[in-house]
């Protein structure tokens, strides 16, 4: 059987000790600061945000471009000649960067492309369960385990509290940002994706150290998440306190496995500092 070669965007903010374990290829997406343009994973995310504090202003983010996923794809079947490529992308109703890849792909044998409809920690929980599949089954059918991926993609539960509604609003990326108002009121909204679409689907009020809580109590009421495993997202400046406070909620709740994962320099620049997310597949 050919070797299958997952591949994902970096819009995943797929760890790296991940990929490098399971041989996931990872597609840069870019930041534009200041006039330079900036590969996503070579921008450290704190320059971001000192960025706007001296500037009020946020970089702008773009998509792979054809260009890049061709050589992409060029690069993973010259090193893995009989490999099939396995791409599972970041959300195409925010970002061309999945129309880009099926662009490129068009001329490219044994390759497979599904849009996880999700980006951050639920683009990785559908790419994560997919290395899981190949782990268990090295020899399985392509078609199969495209087949179990696009069955898992409805059932990858994101949502996420952005640290700085500023970053959030200047981003444009939430498809009903009238609904949020009030940032005078402290108001946090939660961010989720309804349909591939990054919506704002309920509002808090108070600091994160309560709302991070509630919005985990809300998240495991609404959503039936499988227990094996858990992620959590962070951008910088959240507090160690609050991810101790989130684990010791996860373990009672029956988790066998958590994992945080920090926020990439294409997701911070939307989310702002201090964000926090959640992550999971429900069963």
């Amino acid at each position: 059987m050919a070797r299958i070669i997952l591949t994902t965007e970096s819009g995943a903010d797929l760890p790296k000790s991940l990929a490098k374990k399971h041989n996931i290829h990872v597609v840069p997406m870019h930041v534009i600061m200041d006039g330079k343009d900036y590969l996503d994973g070579h921008l450290p995310v704190a320059d971001i945000f000192d960025f706007y504090n001296r500037t009020k202003k946020i970089p702008s983010t773009a998509a792979t471009n054809t260009h890049e996923y061709q050589e992409f794809f060029k690069t993973i079947r010259a090193e893995f000649p009989d490999s099939v490529i396995v791409h599972v992308g970041y959300t195409s109703k925010a970002s061309v960067s999945y129309q880009n890849a099926l662009t490129a792909a068009e001329d490219v044998k044994d390759i497979y492309l599904l849009d996880a409809l999700n980006v951050t920690g639920g683009l990785t929980a559908v790419v994560m369960y997919a290395a899981a599949l190949l782990e268990e089954d090295p020899d399985i059918d392509p078609v199969r385990l495209v087949e179990m991926i696009e069955g898992k993609v409805p059932k990858s539960r994101l949502a996420f509290l952005p640290g700085s509604l500023d970053f959030l609003r200047a981003g444009g990326r939430v498809s009903n940002m009238a609904y949020l108002g009030g940032a005078l009121l402290k108001i946090k909204p939660c961010i989720e994706l309804v349909e591939g679409k990054l919506m704002s689907t309920r509002k808090y009020r108070g600091k994160m150290e309560k709302v991070a809580e509630s919005l985990f109590h809300d998240y495991l009421q609404q959503y039936n998440i499988d227990r094996q495993q858990i992620y959590f997202i962070y951008s910088i400046g959240l507090s160690v306190t609050i991810k101790q406070r989130i684990d010791e909620i996860a373990m009672k709740q029956g988790f066998e496995n958590s994992m945080w994962i920090e926020a990439g320099a294409m997701i911070s620049t939307h989310s702002g500092p201090g964000g926090f997310g959640i992550a999971g597949l429900e069963v």
